[in-house]
């Protein structure tokens, strides 16, 4: 999971940057939020079954320095990136009328994160991480959504032990100084599936709907893709071929996967993967159809809890480029 801390930091300064690309212009590149996984499966599937270049399109897919996807897209370094809704809210709030970034497909339908922790702590719900001690990123949006699902579950936050997270991974994590920490399940918590690993997990849009959020989601320059709409319209018709073909086709999905990204264990791509495949889509009309209902949810969650500068409501994503 990316550091939240970082990626915090960096996108309040998103409306600073307005560059774009010339209208007209067929090469698209490709900014990924992390190393690449089984979120970006699709993408790989479109690359390696050549659908881009089929239709005259350019694309390049990049692993940009940690956590300047969003900066680099704004700045007009690229045509689309890989982010999260809850790291787009305050740029958003900062200046709705000037937005550098849009989101513009959900590459999951509902969020997928979650609190793990080791099934021996008898973490079973939110109440029992009080006395415990929770990895975080440090970030406001951590602290208020412990502090939420705690507190409606009938437990004190202040008793909650929140302490920095420097593992490098989930299982590090709980096998030193850490009680429960923050996870995608579609890879840590398959994870521990495949590695025998007894765990409990609380899942947040389950425990409670105005945290199911869309993370991650695929954004673009705002600017550019208002020049040039038929592009976009374009990468996202074969981006959600891609998805389609993995949601079908999820084992050939994941060999393409793993022919671009060779160091992945290959176990644990299979089976996620696998997890993945009714979860892209999920309930949705379409693959990457954003509800404006729950997105709206979440960021009036956000500035009621003071993580916003104001109520930015359904604002920052669009459906219009989807097929």
């Amino acid at each position: 999971m990316r550091n939240e801390k970082l990626i915090w930091l960096s996108v309040v300064i998103l409306t600073v940057f307005t560059g774009c690309g010339k209208k007209g212009d067929n090469t698209v590149r490709v900014l990924l939020d992390w190393t690449p996984n089984t979120n970006h499966t699709g993408m790989f599937v479109a690359l390696e079954k050549g659908w881009f270049a089929e239709a005259g399109l350019n694309v390049t897919i990049t692993q940009p320095p940690e956590d300047e996807a969003l900066v680099l897209l704004a700045s007009g370094k690229a045509e689309f990136a890989v982010s999260f809704q809850e790291s787009m809210g305050p740029a958003i709030a900062k200046d709705r009328d000037a937005l550098g970034v849009t989101a513009v497909a959900g590459i999951i339908s509902h969020n997928t994160s979650g609190i793990m922790s080791l099934k021996a702590s008898g973490i079973q719900r939110p109440a029992d991480l009080c006395g415990r001690r929770f990895a975080s990123w440090e970030t406001p949006l951590v602290t208020e959504v412990v502090r939420h699902i705690v507190e409606n579950d009938g437990g004190d936050f202040n008793a909650v032990r929140m302490i920095p997270n420097f593992a490098t991974d989930a299982f590090s994590a709980l096998q030193t100084d850490v009680d429960a920490i923050w996870i995608y399940y579609a890879w840590d918590g398959v994870a521990a599936e495949v590695n025998g690993v007894d765990i409990n997990y609380l899942d947040l849009g389950m425990i409670d709907s105005k945290l199911d959020f869309y993370t991650p989601v695929l954004v673009t320059n705002t600017r550019w893709a208002s020049a040039n709409a038929e592009t976009a319209k374009k990468f996202l018709a074969i981006i959600s071929r891609g998805y389609n073909f993995a949601i079908q086709n999820s084992g050939e999905a994941a060999e393409i996967l793993l022919k671009h990204a060779p160091e992945l264990d290959r176990v644990l791509v299979m089976r996620s993967q696998e997890y993945l495949k009714t979860r892209y889509q999920g309930d949705a009309k379409r693959w990457g159809e954003i509800d404006p209902v729950r997105w709206g949810n979440f960021y009036r969650w956000m500035f009621e809890k003071g993580l916003l500068e104001k109520d930015i409501g359904s604002g920052g994503f669009t459906n219009e480029y989807l097929p």
